[in-house]
This record gives structure tokens, C-alpha cells and sequence, in this order.
């Protein structure tokens, strides 16, 4: 399965996810960084989480009341539960997961960090709709589902008499939206903006050294699509990370269904990066044998890159997503940027998750394995 693909200005009528489904110290940032205004929608109406009953507004504008705080999270959400622990800065609330969330656990580092993960129930598959039977059995406190999939993921649960707070997803500001609900209904709001404010941080810093790139570079995400490909457009959030890294999405007006690509599209585009999604295993040594690739310049000059698996998939938006950012940066323009990504990762890991992240399982989640062969990725060699 490949990442939703959402505008970046707002949701997009007509987008399936079953179909799509891819600096400067924190009291610095506070005073000199704002929230995102969505993010105001979320604010509680009454006490904080943590000390008693609580409102908070989802993502429909729907207010969902709790009599005390939340300890037993349900949700369908993919990339949800990661964030959820990052914000948390642990994984003991969370009871039910999606299937392809608990595959994405015994896959890469977030197993690591919580071995329970990779055993926890799954309430809903891929398609999210919801095992109602399953949810009943666990009594969680709250399920997350998504806000613009249709009736028939939500009234399930909102007839079941579940509190459901419902999602949107596939933007930068969307992805505040969830920090900062999350840490509403987790009861650490303070977290939620510490949180916040590290990505604003980022985003000002990558800007900062990037203004001085006086060309962008040609670049295209790819997923699968049976034995071909897909390639993310202008309305996904590898759009957004793109174009901050200093690439050129030469997808952008890709529209197609399913966002499927041809090769002679491809060889047209002529990218001089390829990034390839974590939902398939299609790796660069498959794309540098491809005969069909083999006079795309990012084939020719061995510039294909797997994208990372860190605590979740990094290509689509999560609580690790400055990380993926700085990942782009490095890879698309080297040399330019003055952070270092495995420094950055010690660091945030331990922040985020309370977890010393050791040195080779930065190598398994920045994939030295299949991106060593590719030109520059010495450069993230401990």
C-alpha cells in the first residue's frame, strides 16, 4: 500500500487512503515561534486532560467530552500510535492498532523501542474499517478514525456508543493539528508544543540554509504499483518535504489514477533523485536494474535512495518527520546543510521516546543496507 495522498491546502474530495494509502532550544522557540492556527480548534474547553473532565474539538469540529483522563487508546489511524508514544513518551495507553501499523512495528525500530507493540491487538485491516467486537473486548477510553472516509468507518463506532475523535491527514499543518490534540487528550500540553515548536524550528532552519541553492534539484518520490510504479504529486506530504529539501517535484501535476507512472514519463521527468516509499520493498538495486530506468539520470548516476524507518515510516507525516526533512536536504544538496542527521537522531529519539537509540540501529533505519551503494550515503555512516 502507498501513503494518502491529501492536499496540502485541505483534504481532496475523491482521494480514497484505500486506494492511495504514503536548532535553537525549546524556550527559544516558544517565544519566537507561533502555533499553527488550526491547531486552535483543538484547544480544550474546559480542564486539562490530566486533572479531570475535559472537551476537545475534532477534526469534523465535532466536541467529544471525557469525565477524566484517557489511559486506553483504540485507533485504526496507520501512522497514529508512534505519535501517540512520542507525545506520551511511552506506549502503555495504547490497546488497538491497524494492521498494517503492527506490521510497520515488527519491521523496523518502533518494535525495538516497545516490544509490546508488535503484539498488540489489531482492531481494524488496512481498509480501517473497524472491528467493532474487538474494540468492545478492549473498553478503550478513546478510538481515533478518520475524518473524510465516509459514514461507514465512524457510525459504527459512534453507534457502539465509542468517544471517537476523528483525523485529517496529509499536511505540515495537519500534522500539528494531531501533536496538538494528542497532547490535549494525553493531558501534557506543554509537550505537544515543545513538539510543535522543534518543527517550526526546523522548517526555519532548512529554509535558512537553503536560500542560498541556486537551483533546485529534479526529484521524484516513487511507490509500487503492481510491477510499475507510482509517484507522489502536489497533493501529497512527500510534496511538502520535497520542495522544503530544495526539490523539484516533477510529479507534481501527476494526477493520474492511483498516481501510476510510466516509465517514458519518467525518462521525460529525467529526476536526478529518486526516494522510494517504506509501504512496498522495492529497493534502489531493483530501480539500477530496471532496463526501462537505465537512461534516467538518477539511475545513471546511482542517486535512488530508500527513505528511512525510524519509529515510523518517515515519507509520510510523524512525530519524526524534521528528521526526514534533514534526511532530504542531505541527500538532495550535499554539503549544505550544517545539521547532522545521526546526531539529530540520538538526540530526538531519546526525546521523543525515551529510548537510546544505538548506532546500529541508526544504520538499519536510515537502510545503510540498501542505500549503500548509492552515491553520497557515506555521508550517514556512523
Amino acid at each position: 500500500m502507498t501513503a494518502p495522498e491529501i492536499s496540502p491546502s485541505g483534504p481532496k474530495s475523491g482521494l480514497s487512503r484505500r486506494n492511495i494509502l504514503g536548532g535553537a532550544g525549546l524556550g527559544f522557540l516558544a517565544l519566537a515561534l507561533g502555533a499553527c492556527s488550526s491547531r486552535d480548534t483543538v484547544a480544550a474547553a474546559g480542564n486539562a486532560a490530566g486533572s479531570g473532565g475535559f472537551t476537545v474539538t475534532d477534526m469534523r469540529g465535532v466536541e467529544v467530552s471525557f469525565d477524566g483522563p484517557v489511559q486506553k487508546i483504540a485507533t485504526t489511524v496507520i501512522p497514529s500510535p508512534s505519535m501517540l508514544a512520542a507525545v506520551d513518551g511511552g506506549y502503555g495507553k495504547i490497546v488497538g492498532i491497524n494492521e498494517s501499523t503492527l506490521q510497520a512495528n515488527r519491521q523496523g525500530l518502533f518494535g525495538e523501542m516497545f516490544p509490546e507493540s508488535k503484539t498488540t491487538t489489531t482492531i481494524s485491516p488496512s481498509s480501517f474499517t473497524p472491528n467493532i467486537e474487538t474494540i468492545t473486548k478492549l473498553e478503550p477510553d478513546v478510538v481515533f478514525q478518520w475524518a473524510d472516509q465516509g459514514d461507514g468507518l465512524v457510525e459504527p463506532l459512534e453507534n457502539a456508543g465509542f468517544k471517537t475523535i476523528c483525523l485529517l491527514y496529509g499536511t505540515q499543518e495537519y500534522l500539528e493539528t494531531w501533536v496538538s490534540l494528542f497532547s490535549t487528550i494525553l493531558g501534557k500540553p506543554e509537550r505537544g508544543t515543545e513538539i510543535v515548536d522543534w518543527m517550526h524550528a526546523e522548517i526555519a532552519r532548512l529554509e535558512d540554509e537553503l536560500a542560498g541553492v541556486s537551483k533546485t534539484v529534479r526529484v521524484v518520490h516513487l511507490g509500487q504499483s503492481g510491477d510499475g510504479y507510482s509517484a507522489s504529486n502536489k497533493s501529497s506530504y512527500m510534496h511538502y518535504w520535497m520542495e522544503l529539501a530544495g526539490g523539484q517535484n516533477m510529479a507534481a501535476e501527476n494526477l493520474s489514477a492511483e498516481n501510476v507512472v510510466s516509465a517514458e514519463q519518467l525518462i521525460e521527468w529525467d529526476p536526478e533523485v529518486i526516494t522510494l516509499g517504506g509501504f512496498d520493498t522495492r529497493t534502489p538495486a531493483e530501480v539500477y536494474a530496471d532496463p526501462s530506468l537505465a537512461s534516467v539520470s538518477a539511475v545513471k548516476n546511482r542517486r535512488v535512495y530508500k527513505a528511512p524507518l525510524g519509529g515510523y515510516r518517515w515519507e509520510v507525516p510523524c512525530a519524526e518527520s524534521p528528521l526526514m526533512w534533514q534526511w532530504a536536504a542531505e541527500v538532495f544538496h550535499p554539503g549544505r546543510t550544517k545539521n547532522t542527521l545521526r546526531t539529530a537522531m540520538k538526540e530526538k529519539i531519546a526525546y521523543l521516546y525515551g529510548y537510546d537509540v544505538s548506532e546500529a540501529q541508526i544504520d538499519a533505519a536510515l537502510r545503510l543496507d540498501l542505500n549503500g551503494s548509492s552515491v553520497g550515503y557515506d555521508v550517514f555512516r556512523g
